[in-house]
């Protein structure tokens, strides 16, 4: 059986309509997304469990509200798990919450 999953990763001037791919492999499709806040990251994730995406990983950048949202969002659709920085070295480390919302 394979995955249907997704990595959605949250950066600045990203546009989620131009930055995604899917690799697809023998056991895993996995779709990865760029967007630059969390309110994107809602309507894609939304997108994503609407097209049968079961696991949705999301990108270090991401805060605990952002985390949150997502998970919100697609409650019942898709299973929502994080990497996690508390403070990203990427962003001068800062939290996401501060930096995306």
């Amino acid at each position: 059986m394979k995955v249907n999953a997704a990595f959605i990763f949250v950066a600045p001037k990203v546009d989620y309509t131009k930055h995604h791919t899917v690799i697809d492999t023998p056991v895993v499709q996995l779709t990865i997304v760029g967007v630059k806040n969390y309110d994107e990251a809602v309507i894609v994730a939304k997108g994503l469990a609407d097209q049968g995406v079961k696991a949705i990983e999301l990108c270090a950048g991401f805060g605990n509200e952002g985390i949150a949202m997502v998970s919100k969002a697609v409650k019942g659709k898709a299973s929502v798990g994080a990497v996690k920085f508390d403070h990203h070295p990427g962003f001068d480390f800062k939290s996401g919450d501060d930096l995306f919302q």
